[in-house]
Protein backbone atom coordinates (compact mmCIF):
# COMPACT_ATOMS: atom_id res chain seq x y z
CA UNK A 1 0.00 0.00 0.00
CA UNK A 2 0.92 3.54 -0.48
CA UNK A 3 2.44 5.27 3.11
CA UNK A 4 -0.21 7.43 4.74
CA UNK A 5 0.17 10.64 6.55
CA UNK A 6 -1.88 10.56 10.47
CA UNK A 7 -2.11 14.13 12.09
CA UNK A 8 -2.80 14.39 16.11
CA UNK A 9 -3.02 17.19 17.91
CA UNK A 10 0.98 17.57 18.19
CA UNK A 11 2.11 15.69 15.51
CA UNK A 12 2.69 14.83 11.96
CA UNK A 13 3.00 11.15 11.76
CA UNK A 14 4.48 9.83 8.21
CA UNK A 15 6.35 7.41 6.41
CA UNK A 16 10.84 8.33 6.56
CA UNK A 17 12.56 8.54 3.24
CA UNK A 18 16.24 9.69 2.13
CA UNK A 19 15.75 13.43 3.80
CA UNK A 20 15.17 11.94 7.38
CA UNK A 21 18.35 9.91 7.48
CA UNK A 22 20.10 11.68 9.37
CA UNK A 23 17.78 12.82 11.72
CA UNK A 24 17.45 8.93 12.29
CA UNK A 25 21.13 7.82 12.70
CA UNK A 26 21.26 10.77 15.16
CA UNK A 27 18.67 10.19 17.71
CA UNK A 28 19.85 6.16 16.96
CA UNK A 29 23.13 7.19 18.67
CA UNK A 30 21.36 7.44 22.24
CA UNK A 31 22.69 4.61 24.42
CA UNK A 32 18.85 3.59 25.23
CA UNK A 33 17.73 3.31 22.16
CA UNK A 34 20.52 0.74 21.81
CA UNK A 35 20.18 -0.82 24.77
CA UNK A 36 16.22 -1.39 24.54
CA UNK A 37 15.70 -2.01 21.01
CA UNK A 38 17.81 -4.56 18.41
CA UNK A 39 19.10 -2.05 15.58
CA UNK A 40 22.62 -2.70 15.45
CA UNK A 41 25.06 -1.14 17.75
CA UNK A 42 27.64 1.26 16.80
CA UNK A 43 24.43 2.01 14.73
CA UNK A 44 25.86 3.48 11.55
CA UNK A 45 24.99 5.88 9.10
CA UNK A 46 24.60 3.29 6.47
CA UNK A 47 22.21 1.51 9.05
CA UNK A 48 20.17 4.62 8.84
CA UNK A 49 19.96 4.91 5.49
CA UNK A 50 18.71 0.89 4.85
CA UNK A 51 15.61 1.51 7.42
CA UNK A 52 14.74 4.96 5.61
CA UNK A 53 15.53 4.29 2.41
CA UNK A 54 15.06 0.70 1.85
CA UNK A 55 13.05 -1.21 5.16
CA UNK A 56 10.87 1.32 5.26
CA UNK A 57 9.39 1.85 1.92
CA UNK A 58 9.47 -1.99 1.81
CA UNK A 59 7.45 -2.39 4.45
CA UNK A 60 4.88 -0.38 3.22
CA UNK A 61 4.66 -1.52 -0.20
CA UNK A 62 4.14 -5.30 0.80
CA UNK A 63 2.18 -4.36 2.97
CA UNK A 64 4.61 -6.25 6.04
CA UNK A 65 5.16 -3.25 8.17
CA UNK A 66 3.71 0.08 8.63
CA UNK A 67 6.83 2.82 9.67
CA UNK A 68 5.53 6.27 10.88
CA UNK A 69 7.91 8.76 11.74
CA UNK A 70 7.21 10.97 14.76
CA UNK A 71 7.36 14.62 13.95
CA UNK A 72 6.63 18.23 15.62
CA UNK A 73 4.62 20.52 12.64
CA UNK A 74 8.34 22.38 12.73
CA UNK A 75 9.74 19.08 11.34
CA UNK A 76 11.72 17.90 14.22
CA UNK A 77 11.68 14.06 14.55
CA UNK A 78 10.04 13.07 17.90
CA UNK A 79 10.29 9.03 17.86
CA UNK A 80 9.58 6.20 15.65
CA UNK A 81 7.07 4.15 15.41
CA UNK A 82 6.00 0.73 13.69
CA UNK A 83 3.20 -1.73 13.29
CA UNK A 84 4.83 -5.22 11.93
CA UNK A 85 2.10 -8.03 10.80
CA UNK A 86 2.97 -11.37 12.42
CA UNK A 87 -0.45 -13.04 11.24
CA UNK A 88 -3.78 -12.58 9.62
CA UNK A 89 -5.63 -9.77 11.48
CA UNK A 90 -2.09 -9.08 14.38
CA UNK A 91 0.60 -6.75 14.22
CA UNK A 92 3.01 -6.00 16.65
CA UNK A 93 3.73 -2.38 17.46
CA UNK A 94 7.48 -0.94 18.35
CA UNK A 95 8.84 2.70 19.06
CA UNK A 96 10.95 4.63 20.40
CA UNK A 97 11.37 8.39 21.56
CA UNK A 98 14.37 10.75 20.92
CA UNK A 99 15.96 11.44 24.01
CA UNK A 100 15.44 15.19 23.87
CA UNK A 101 11.70 14.76 23.48
CA UNK A 102 10.87 12.09 26.07
CA UNK A 103 8.29 12.59 28.74
CA UNK A 104 5.83 14.54 26.86
CA UNK A 105 3.59 11.98 25.78
CA UNK A 106 4.15 11.87 22.27
CA UNK A 107 4.88 7.99 21.72
CA UNK A 108 1.54 7.66 23.81
CA UNK A 109 -0.05 9.68 21.28
CA UNK A 110 1.19 8.29 18.07
CA UNK A 111 0.53 4.95 19.50
CA UNK A 112 -3.21 5.56 20.12
CA UNK A 113 -3.57 6.87 16.50
CA UNK A 114 -1.59 4.63 14.81
CA UNK A 115 -3.83 1.58 16.66
CA UNK A 116 -6.63 3.28 15.44
CA UNK A 117 -5.87 3.82 12.23
CA UNK A 118 -4.64 0.08 12.21
CA UNK A 119 -8.02 -0.81 13.60
CA UNK A 120 -9.93 0.77 11.55
CA UNK A 121 -7.96 0.99 7.82
CA UNK A 122 -5.77 -2.50 7.92
CA UNK A 123 -8.54 -5.04 9.50
CA UNK A 124 -6.02 -5.52 12.09
CA UNK A 125 -7.55 -7.19 15.15
CA UNK A 126 -5.23 -7.53 17.80
CA UNK A 127 -2.54 -5.25 18.54
CA UNK A 128 0.64 -6.65 20.46
CA UNK A 129 3.82 -5.30 21.95
CA UNK A 130 6.48 -6.41 23.08
CA UNK A 131 9.46 -5.45 25.46
CA UNK A 132 12.21 -6.71 27.33
CA UNK A 133 11.71 -7.41 30.99
CA UNK A 134 13.00 -3.96 32.43
CA UNK A 135 12.05 -1.41 29.85
CA UNK A 136 9.81 0.18 32.31
CA UNK A 137 9.29 3.47 29.51
CA UNK A 138 8.73 1.16 26.69
CA UNK A 139 5.69 -0.90 29.98
CA UNK A 140 4.69 2.83 30.55
CA UNK A 141 3.98 4.54 26.76
CA UNK A 142 1.86 1.17 26.15
CA UNK A 143 0.49 0.91 29.69
CA UNK A 144 -0.97 4.58 29.01
CA UNK A 145 -2.14 3.90 24.95
CA UNK A 146 -4.36 1.03 26.75
CA UNK A 147 -2.67 -1.85 26.30
CA UNK A 148 -3.49 -5.22 28.93
CA UNK A 149 -0.61 -6.81 30.14
CA UNK A 150 -1.03 -10.46 29.76
CA UNK A 151 2.48 -11.67 31.21
CA UNK A 152 5.88 -12.58 30.39
CA UNK A 153 7.26 -14.42 27.94
CA UNK A 154 10.41 -16.46 28.64
CA UNK A 155 13.17 -16.44 26.44
CA UNK A 156 11.03 -14.34 23.50
CA UNK A 157 13.25 -12.04 22.06
CA UNK A 158 17.09 -11.99 20.94
CA UNK A 159 18.54 -8.78 21.13
CA UNK A 160 21.93 -8.81 19.71
CA UNK A 161 22.84 -12.78 20.16
CA UNK A 162 21.13 -12.83 23.49
CA UNK A 163 18.02 -14.22 24.31
CA UNK A 164 15.67 -12.53 26.94
CA UNK A 165 12.36 -12.28 28.18
CA UNK A 166 10.17 -10.23 27.73
CA UNK A 167 6.62 -8.49 28.83
CA UNK A 168 3.83 -8.78 26.00
CA UNK A 169 0.77 -6.24 26.19
CA UNK A 170 -2.19 -6.41 23.65
CA UNK A 171 -4.75 -3.70 22.60
CA UNK A 172 -7.71 -4.68 20.82
CA UNK A 173 -10.43 -2.44 18.59
CA UNK A 174 -13.03 -2.76 21.44
CA UNK A 175 -10.37 -1.38 23.90
CA UNK A 176 -10.50 1.85 22.23
CA UNK A 177 -14.48 1.82 21.66
CA UNK A 178 -14.27 0.27 17.98
CA UNK A 179 -16.15 -2.60 16.12
CA UNK A 180 -13.34 -5.62 15.41
CA UNK A 181 -13.79 -7.19 11.91
CA UNK A 182 -14.26 -10.40 13.61
CA UNK A 183 -15.94 -11.70 16.08
CA UNK A 184 -14.08 -12.30 19.67
CA UNK A 185 -15.27 -14.93 22.48
CA UNK A 186 -13.25 -14.36 25.37
CA UNK A 187 -12.77 -17.38 27.30
CA UNK A 188 -15.08 -17.43 30.93
CA UNK A 189 -13.62 -16.26 33.81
Amino acid sequence: MEPVTLLTDRLVLRTVGAQDTEAVHAACQDPDIRRWTTIPSPYLLEHARGFTEQLVPDGWANDSMFTFGLFLPAGDLVGMLGVTMVSLGVGEIGFWGAKEHRGRGHVTEAAVAVARWAFTERAIDRLEWRAEVGNRASRAVAERAGFTMEGTLRSALNNKGVRRDCWIASLLPSDLSLPSTSPYLPAPT
